[in-house]
């Protein structure tokens, strides 16, 4: 019962604390009775939840889960967290201070969404505008739960808003299967579908309609429903909304914000406590370099391997937007280092607060997931044209008559540099059911004596969700 009270008393706290970024009524003055009483109310709840969203982008957990765990990247700085080690080694234990994060995030995310999806329905105003603000709700709960689900395996899960400690003694939130959080996944994304509007929103920082059928054919091809996967993705490519910019920099740098590829966004903005910390993270820890405005260093604690470096083909246009191993230094000279490209605000007055959007969905992700749903569905001849679409704006020559084991291996090597930095490999290969393999070949090749075992395929329940009550079993191995 303890565990339950603090579980959703954290999680209003959280909600309050995001009406305080957004400027929004003081804590105090928000009740029942004064807010979510029209639209504007609505819309502005909906707002703070984005806010907490981002959180999980901004705050970078994406990239140390889904980067510094793989063979992408590792840990340059001499003195990291043990939190930060456990992560680069893959030896994560229950108090590592990233998990409990993006557990705190999305479930704080849920409850927000719970809030607005439970309370709109009885209030009165334009039935298309309560459809939208349904319809990104709903995205943003699948979305937190699909990734909840694929770090911890299983989650609590609750649709309710609880608004006494009676509904909270007596609500279900013991940890559920995987199982069950997939069909609420589906369930939210297939409703929304049918709620947001067809036309497409210029504005990617919002759900739309092309954004949930992205994620859904996302979460079909995790599960390996091929043939689900392929309707929902082709339906993205046929609408005609999105498509690749010709220069896969301009994805990643300066003024990169609502472009043609992307499908959903995370802007940042410096100078105001809301910008990002990629610029920090992906550069080196070196106080003589000439990178940044007055001469700042990195904190080198996500920077590309010698493996990843190594692993784009010959004439890649990627490699030269995504990494670099030539670092200038304040005297003129250069000195040998790895360092990460993508997203990093060269023009930051300060490291830690850049302005570069991060592209959470993207339109090449489409196409790649398709010609994997193709290929996986026994129509490899038919997935060549989405993966040389990628290919042919990386300035690489076609692939054609592969057989379906080659095309899978083709695939796996074109997401890793085609989507380095932005958290996906963890999740790519535990969705092919590759990461042992993968990493356990890779730290062998590179005489680390670490290794990825079956029950770390999941991450360990934080701690304190586990100290809170004895009936919260945590995951196996931890």
């Amino acid at each position: 019962m303890k565990y339950k009270i603090i579980i959703v008393l954290l999680l209003m706290i959280t909600f309050s604390s995001c009406k305080k970024f957004l400027d929004l009524t003081p804590d105090s003055q928000i009740s029942n009775q004064n807010f979510f009483r029209n639209s504007s109310d609505f819309e502005s709840a909906l707002t703070g939840v984005y806010g907490t969203f981002r959180g999980y982008f901004s705050g970078s957990t994406m990239l140390y889960l889904g980067e510094l765990t793989t063979d992408n990247a590792e840990i340059q700085w001499t003195s990291p967290s043990v939190s930060e080690m456990q992560l680069d080694q893959n030896a994560v234990n229950p108090t590592n201070s990233y998990i409990s994060s993006a557990w705190r995030t999305f479930l704080t995310t849920i409850s927000q969404c719970n809030t607005i999806l439970n309370r709109i329905d009885k209030v009165d105003f334009d039935v298309a505008v309560k459809n939208r603000i349904k319809g990104e709700a709903l995205f943003l709960r699948a979305y937190s739960f699909f990734y909840l689900t694929q770090i911890f395996g299983s989650v609590p899960i609750t649709t309710e808003e609880f608004k006494s400690p009676e509904q909270i003694l007596a609500a279900d939130l013991s940890l559920q299967p995987s199982e069950k959080a997939y069909a609420l996944i589906i369930g939210d994304l297939t409703t929304a579908e049918g709620l947001l509007p067809a036309t497409l929103n210029p504005e990617k920082t919002r759900a739309s309609l092309g954004t949930v059928k992205t994620l859904l054919g996302k979460v079909y091809l995790t599960l390996h429903e091929y043939d689900l996967a392929a309707a929902e993705l082709k339906a993205v490519i046929d609408s005609h909304d999105y498509s690749l910019v010709p220069a896969y920099k301009t994805l990643f740098s300066s003024g990169n914000n609502n472009l043609a590829e992307s499908i959903f966004e995370i802007q940042f903005v410096s100078g105001k406590t809301i910008g990002n910390n990629y610029s920090y993270l992906f550069s080196p820890a070196i106080t003589s370099m000439a990178i940044f405005q007055n001469n700042q260093q990195g904190a080198g604690r996500i920077v590309p391997t010698l493996d990843i470096m190594n692993a784009y083909e010959a004439g890649d246009a990627r490699k030269a937007a995504s990494v670099n191993d030539s670092v200038p230094l304040i005297n003129g000279t250069k000195t040998y280092n790895r360092y990460g490209l993508k997203f990093v605000d060269f023009k930051a007055i300060d490291v830690t607060d850049g302005s570069i959007t991060f592209t959470v969905l993207r339109y090449a992700d489409v196409l790649l997931m398709y010609a994997e749903a193709l290929n996986e569905s026994d129509h490899t001849p038919d997935a060549f044209p989405y993966i040389n679409a990628v290919r042919e704006r990386a300035q690489l020559t076609d692939l054609s008559g592969l057989g379906k084991d080659d095309l899978r291996i083709a695939l796996e090597k074109e997401r890793r540099v085609e989507f380095l930095d932005e958290g996906q490999r963890w999740f790519d290969l535990l969705r092919t059911g590759r990461t042992e393999a993968v990493l356990n070949a890779y730290y062998n090749s590179t005489s680390q004596h670490f290794s990825v075992e079956d029950y770390e395929l999941i991450f360990p329940i934080p701690q304190n969700e586990v100290d809170l009550n004895a009936a919260v079993i945590q995951n196996p191995g931890y």
